[in-house]
């Protein structure tokens, strides 16, 4: 068995079990039909990891800070369990599917927030989580505060209310906030969460270049890097057929385009 990749920095007892199926022991229940939970006390976890220490050691520490926490070990579970739940903890290694694939299956269904929480540490594995449509991005072994606040901080911009539902034509582009779609000559273009709302600020000030500062604010809260940014405009020129839909503008930031 290999160790916990959990460093509570509190006490806590790790249990002492071999590897085995999903927690189910002393789980709350998750009531399919709520809607989501208003209060942080209440928020519904799915806890998705296929190392039973670390699941374990999890899920202790989310119950003593009050959180509903489930636990499965597969990806086919997963995409089963997560419409019932307010946030994901997504593990990339599962022993059934890539958690990337997990990750865009729930991402193309709803908007749950979703944190991938993974022993890859590359640059290039980050960027491939937020293109599939990750909030956020946690290297093993981690420090459970630090995972506290992150959870804090996704759970904010989705609970933050989406701008007036309306749609904003802008040459071939159109971007309905209602549907939360995107076309491009009447196409479909299949973006994520995040990309979405950060051409949709751009669309809403077509003639004003937006500061780096404030795309980050607005669209990442307190949870960003620069590298998050410039990855998923960088996306989104591909989705949108052109480099000309968004403009860089060095050193002050991005306005919208035409291509």
């Amino acid at each position: 068995m290999r160790q916990s990749s959990v460093s509570l920095l509190e006490p806590h007892t790790v249990a002492q079990r071999a590897h085995g199926g999903p927690e189910t022991t002393g789980a709350a229940p998750l009531n399919a039909g709520r809607g989501p939970s208003t209060s942080s006390e209440n928020w519904r976890i799915l806890v998705v990891e296929s190392n039973a220490c670390d699941a374990e050691t999890l899920i202790r520490g989310l119950r003593r800070h009050g959180r509903e926490v489930s636990s499965i070990d597969t990806g086919a579970k997963a995409l089963e369990a997560y419409q019932d739940v307010d946030l994901v903890l997504l593990d990339l290694e599962l022993p059934d599917l890539d958690g990337l694939e997990v990750c865009k299956e729930i991402r193309a269904a709803c908007d749950i927030p979703v944190i991938a929480v993974t022993a890859r540490s590359t640059e290039l594995d980050c960027v491939l989580a937020l293109q599939a449509g990750a909030d956020d991005y946690l290297v093993k072994p981690y420090g459970f505060r630090e995972l506290m606040a992150r959870m804090d901080a996704v759970m904010r911009r989705a609970r933050s209310h989406p701008p007036t539902p309306q749609a904003i034509e802008h040459g071939r582009l159109l971007i309905d906030s209602g549907t939360r779609e995107v076309h491009v000559d009447s196409q479909l273009v299949n973006v994520t969460r995040k990309e979405f709302d950060l051409l949709y600020l751009l669309a809403l000030h077509p003639d004003t270049v937006v500061p780096r500062s404030e795309l980050m604010e607005r669209v990442w809260g307190d949870a960003w890097s620069r590298r998050t940014v410039d990855t998923h405009v960088s996306s989104l020129r591909g989705k949108l057929g052109a480099s000309g839909w968004i403009i860089t503008v060095r050193g002050v930031g991005f306005r919208l385009g035409c291509a």
